[in-house]
């Protein structure tokens, strides 16, 4: 077993060694909501999700204005306010995930987050916990100076985002500043919304390709299996975050092992909705 302890980038490619001896896919990142439904619910959800074949694991504290996010994960965003969660309780369930799970744990949150907590006093206890990146989609690089600093001094990864929208001289930017992996956003808008995974995405990752030494994690819009076969050769991640929740809307915590299953192993039937 690799050690998560690992620098992210380090860990991340060694299980690509790894996942290249068998059929050369992408690694799984999950993303979940704490405290949606519940923070007893999720220690059950994640269970099922490292059990299943996720290979790394962003979860997110809720803000009350996630602006990156679509229906379904803002609305469970406010269901975890709505029923009391808050900072401290997600941090000590992070630090108990981390204790109990073998595979890399980022958070993933709004800035407004890091600025109530304190930015340096939230990274180093992010860091104290065991984390090994952040990912802060509404703070431009420009902005992001004293948190990067402070995480390259804890040893953390700031993930860096790339958008389809951005010239290559703007991807080139971001992409320097990159650290354990460069998160590639699959299309303007939301999380949740349809992809098209086609040649105008190829062509997107081609040049988030030319623009970073680091691996690519692809999201907004991963859903089925076929998704992540298509992403094979172009991204080392791919990302599910709002088709999880789905799964578990209508299946509970057991098909959401079964939804990550499906998404390993390529069963397209385990990743439809039931009819």
């Amino acid at each position: 077993m690799i050690s998560p302890a690992l620098p992210l980038e380090s860990y991340i490619r060694q299980r690509l060694q790894e996942r290249s001896a068998q059929n050369g896919a992408p690694l799984l990142m999950s993303h979940w909501v704490l405290g949606y439904p519940s923070l007893a619910d999720n220690h059950a959800i994640i269970e099922q999700m490292v059990a299943n074949g996720v290979d790394l694991m962003e979860l997110q504290i809720p803000f009350s204005e996630p602006i990156a996010d679509g229906p379904v994960i803002a609305q469970a965003n406010q269901r975890a306010l709505d029923g009391g969660f808050r900072v401290a309780d997600g941090l000590a369930f992070i630090e108990s995930c981390v204790k109990r799970h073998s595979i890399p744990f980022l958070i993933m949150t709004y800035y407004n987050i890091l600025l109530s907590y304190g930015v340096e006093a939230f990274i180093r206890e992010a860091a104290r916990l065991g984390v090994r990146g952040l990912i802060i989609p509404d703070l431009p690089l420009q902005e992001a100076t004293q948190a990067m600093d402070c995480c390259q001094q804890a040893d953390l990864a700031w993930i860096q985002l790339l958008t389809p929208t951005s010239s290559a001289a703007r991807l080139a930017t971001i992409g320097q500043q990159g650290r354990g992996f460069c998160y590639c956003v699959a299309r303007k808008g939301v999380t949740g919304s349809h992809t098209h995974f086609d040649d105008s995405l190829r062509d997107f990752l081609g040049r988030c390709r030319e623009a970073t030494p680091v691996p690519l994690a692809v999201g907004f819009g991963v859903k089925h299996a076929d998704d992540v076969r298509h992403l094979r050769g172009m991204a080392e991640i791919a990302v599910v975050g709002s088709a999880a929740m789905e799964h578990y809307q209508r299946e509970g915590s057991e098909g959401v092992g079964r939804f990550f299953a499906g998404l390993r192993g390529g069963d397209e039937t385990a990743n439809r909705p039931k009819k």
